[in-house]
């Protein structure tokens, strides 16, 4: 046991091959706060399709949901690598939290093409972070390196997107997607040469644990059928379809540790990037539920909004988790096929049920 003093330890790497590492009680309240950044975004998204303004509502929940998955992510490898859990990092993490908060409250603005908000908070969450990375600089000499660099592209990016708030429409949305590009640029630049000590079987549960909330967008939509079922007795059929789609997502994710995975950067990097799209199409079934709940849309267009993500998702799980089966990209194919015929929403619930059943019959020690 460490005799500094818990108000000030120095922010040496964590092990990476730690025993028993587990998620902290303040990364979980971390990931409540985005709980609000998601739901808004997710109930945008809901109204922009109801509304019949689906591409512009895509297009912006894609944006809006980088900056809140970005942001995640970054405090989470960096939690794994430098968690001194001292009173300084509770408190920068507290910093890092309120820019969650305003981020959260800018969302709605942003859906309406006004990102000052946004971008203050997301510039409040990354101020945060590269005073972490300046500390982990300062304490740990094998690293400075790689945490210096981390500290430049970090604040060269926050000017960036102070930049791109005096464009304005198809310049905005062009320097915003050459922004995301030198964003993700940042850490495989920084760790180039040497690496941080994040730990693979933390990194997979924090995952796990993001993914779980994303699955609470389809699980709220379906509460929400409930209740109106008690008025309208056609929705109890899309209560009890959100339900089996939630469950045979949560089997899937789960059936295999995804640690496994994680066995270098170069996989770490695909890996941790690509959950931009588990997360993004998770949150968007709970949406497209809601669509169909709402019932002002065509049946095609109600259809889409859940099959569309579904099979987005099921196709981002086999690239990232199961790709020694077949199963969830033909899976999807039905699930797309499925919104040609109605009621769609029914026989996505069937074929995720058949899915998870041949994946069962089909994995290997069953």
């Amino acid at each position: 046991m460490s005799t500094t003093p818990r108000w000030r330890r120095p922010m040496l790497a964590r092990d990476k091959d730690e025993q028993h590492r587990a998620a902290t009680p303040l990364e979980l309240l971390f990931d409540l706060c985005f709980v609000v950044a998601i739901a808004v975004a997710g109930r945008l998204l809901h109204h922009s399709i109801s509304e019949h303004h689906v591409a512009h509502g895509i297009g912006a929940y894609l944006m809006v949901f980088f900056a809140i998955w970005w942001a995640w992510m970054n405090f989470t490898w960096f939690a794994s690598a430098y968690d001194t859990d001292d009173v300084p990092y509770r408190l920068t993490a507290l910093v890092q939290i309120a820019g969650v908060l305003v981020l959260a409250a800018g969302v709605e603005d942003a859906f309406e093409g006004d990102y000052v908000i946004v971008t203050l908070g997301y510039v409040i969450m990354r101020a945060g972070l590269v005073t972490q990375w300046l500390r982990a600089a300062h304490a740990d000499p094998e690293r400075r390196r790689t945490a210096l660099r981390m500290a430049i592209g970090v604040s060269a990016c926050m000017v960036g997107w102070g930049l791109i708030l005096l464009t304005h429409d198809t310049l905005h949305v062009v320097l915003f997607l050459v922004m995301i590009g030198f964003e993700l640029a940042v850490p495989m630049w920084a760790e180039r040469r040497v690496t941080t000590p994040w730990h693979a079987h933390h990194i997979a549960e924090r995952y796990g644990l993001l993914f779980i909330i994303v699955l609470g967008e389809i699980v709220l939509s379906t509460t929400l059928a409930v209740q109106a079922g008690f008025v309208q007795d056609r929705l109890w059929w899309v209560a009890a379809s959100g339900l089996v789609i939630v469950f045979a997502f949560w089997w899937l994710y789960f059936d295999e540790p995804a640690h496994r995975r994680l066995v270098d950067n170069r996989h770490a990097f695909v890996w941790g990037y690509g959950h931009y799209v588990v997360f993004a199409s998770a949150a968007a079934i709970g949406a497209g539920i809601a669509v169909v709940v709402d019932n002002t849309t065509s049946r095609l267009t109600s259809s889409l909004a859940v099959a569309v993500p579904v099979a987005i998702l099921l196709v981002a799980l086999w690239v990232l988790h199961l790709r020694r089966s077949w199963l969830l990209p033909g899976g999807a194919v039905l699930v797309l096929v499925s919104a040609l015929f109605g009621p769609a929403l029914v026989l996505v619930a069937i074929i995720m049920a058949a899915l998870v059943a041949a994946w069962v019959a089909t994995t290997p020690g069953r």
